[in-house]
């Protein structure tokens, strides 16, 4: 239970809390959440791009496990893209961990990704001790969030990682070509060896309304002196931007790209998705 002078406030997996009463566990005890620790970082996500109003789903990570299929569901960049401005935002490292190699090439997507330096790592089917053990070292000590539409493998990677999870695991519909939700609710599980993976429903949308367009901006620091030529309020998609002029004159094509990618963050958050 949470205390009554907490208010409203909702309480996320993640947080850090200060209970009193028993906390055995055991059947007719109880216990109160009395006081939350201040967050280290919070993911957020809005109802959709019209609604500023942002809502907790996690606090306290470190890190965001972006999890994409290359086949059986196809990958969705536009989704992707709303997750890394959401992880930059937030402040956690993204990793995007991209699974079903199996089925296709990987090739496309980590070039789309190349010019940002996200980290990441490739899985098939099935998953071998080369794998797991990298895997395992990207998670190890740290609290990440894994998230990802459903049927993505999210859960199949959890329960490896973790084998008395017991995550449910959902398939394809054979109709839409979208995976069918299992998880319905977020869960903090410890890893074995130090660590903890936060699994969360699979989404099919995420919603970038409260974010405004500067902190994506924050994320690119090797564009922060074109920016700071640009017009004030400037949504740098427009032909007033300034950005096009600097990078020409001092980037070439690396800096470019950067500036491609930042466009397709910020096109996203406006809710125009690459795919």
């Amino acid at each position: 239970m949470k205390a009554r002078e907490l208010g409203r406030g909702n309480i996320v997996v993640g947080d850090m809390v200060s209970l009193i009463g028993d906390v055995s566990g055991a059947p007719d005890t109880l216990a109160r959440v009395v006081r939350i620790a201040p967050r280290s970082s919070v993911l957020r996500r809005s109802p959709d791009d019209s609604d500023p109003v942002e809502r907790a789903i996690v606090a306290n990570a470190d890190q965001l496990v972006i999890v994409c299929a290359l086949a059986d569901p196809p990958p969705r960049t536009g989704l992707i893209d709303r997750f890394l401005v959401a992880a930059y935002d937030a402040g956690l490292q993204p990793l995007l961990c991209l699974t079903k190699a199996d089925l296709a090439s990987p090739a496309e997507i980590l070039a789309a990704y190349e010019p940002l330096g996200t980290p990441y790592l490739v899985t098939s089917r099935p998953l071998t001790s080369q794998m797991l053990g990298e895997l395992r070292g990207r998670l190890a000590g740290l609290v990440s969030v894994m998230v990802g539409h459903s049927g993505v493998g999210k859960s199949t990677l959890v329960n490896t990682l973790i084998p008395d999870a017991d995550r449910a695991v959902g398939l394809v519909s054979p109709v839409t070509g979208r995976g069918r939700h299992t998880s319905s609710s977020a869960i903090a599980l410890a890893l074995p060896g130090g660590g903890w993976i936060i699994d969360t429903p699979g989404l099919r949308s995420f919603g970038l309304g409260h974010i405004a367009p500067d902190r994506v901006v924050r994320a690119f620091p090797d564009l922060a002196e074109a920016v700071a030529q640009c017009p004030p309020g400037c949504s740098h998609l427009g032909a007033e931007c300034g950005l096009d002029d600097w990078v020409a004159e001092h980037g070439g094509a690396p800096l470019a790209a950067r500036l491609a990618s930042l466009r397709r963050l910020l096109r996203s958050r406006e809710g125009v998705d690459a795919g």
